[in-house]
């Protein structure tokens, strides 16, 4: 039998975090050996399983991912952009090997993530949903069967304390499709206001939502004269997320630095 994957989870009070610690714990082949919130938080010194509400573990909360990753095999992070760069560089410094599943990220943040992959293997994704991206797949795929005949958009709702706008899965959708379509990154459009003008044939629009508990939704719509075809995923808990960073995180178990997505995941 394998052993159990030694898991370290950030920001275990966070949405995500609470989540990913119930999962670890209830999951086969899984054991919680660490976990982390930002320094001052009021759980740090608590029973991670205290500090989230399930019971004692009997870890620790801790401010320093360099303290928590000792005998670590992963760590799945889902907390900001500024926090997810200094845990990669932790991470490369300790050779654990990284999953990934902030969203907003920068360039230059992007950047940072990559160097450090050139030490661990890191998996990288705005979206662990094996249901999403399976859809990123199609829409891609969909996109060359239509062609240019097709006017397309993507259209993205969130949870009114989501914080960046649009979502990573959305520019994820549009990049995709745009790779597909030999279409470049420019012809992306997240905005259309006043007087704009006729819609280029070569633009992939992508708009945002923003309300209410609502997990995630995303539906490509392809326009085209005379009819249209949308497709949709829905998402009604952050568990499968959550079911796709530990997915994620066994796949990653022996893998050469680098840096991933859940199309390397699940293409295994």
């Amino acid at each position: 039998m394998a052993a159990d994957v030694k898991t370290v989870i950030t920001g275990v009070t966070g949405r995500m975090g609470q989540m990913l610690v119930k999962l670890v714990r209830d999951t086969e082949g899984f054991v919680l050996s660490g976990g982390t919130e930002k320094k001052g938080a009021p759980s740090v010194g608590l029973d991670v399983g205290l500090a989230c509400h399930l019971g004692m573990l009997e870890v620790p909360c801790v401010d320093s991912l360099a303290e928590a990753v000792a005998g670590a095999n992963v760590v799945i992070d889902f907390t900001t952009p500024e926090a997810s760069v200094a845990h990669a560089k932790v991470c490369a410094a300790k050779k654990v090997p990284l999953v990934v599943g902030s969203t907003g990220f920068s360039a230059e943040a992007k950047a940072e993530i990559a160097e450090a992959a050139k030490v661990v293997p890191v998996v990288m994704s705005p979206n662990m949903s094996i249901g999403v991206n399976m859809v990123i797949e199609i829409a891609a795929q969909l996109a060359t069967r239509l062609g240019s005949d097709f006017d397309i958009d993507v259209l993205e709702a969130h949870h009114r304390h989501k914080k960046d706008a649009p979502s990573g899965t959305a520019l994820r959708l549009a990049e995709e499709i745009a790779k597909a379509l030999l279409r470049r990154p420019e012809e992306i459009r997240t905005s259309r206001v006043g007087t704009i003008g006729e819609r280029r044939r070569e633009e992939i629009g992508v708009q945002t939502l923003r309300g209410g508990d609502v997990v995630g939704e995303h539906t490509v719509y392809f326009f085209g004269d005379g009819e249209r075809i949308e497709l949709t995923h829905r998402a009604s808990s952050r568990e499968q997320f959550g079911r796709g960073a530990l997915r994620a995180a066994r796949w990653v178990q022996g893998r050469a630095p680098g840096l991933y997505g859940m199309s390397d995941v699940l293409g295994a």
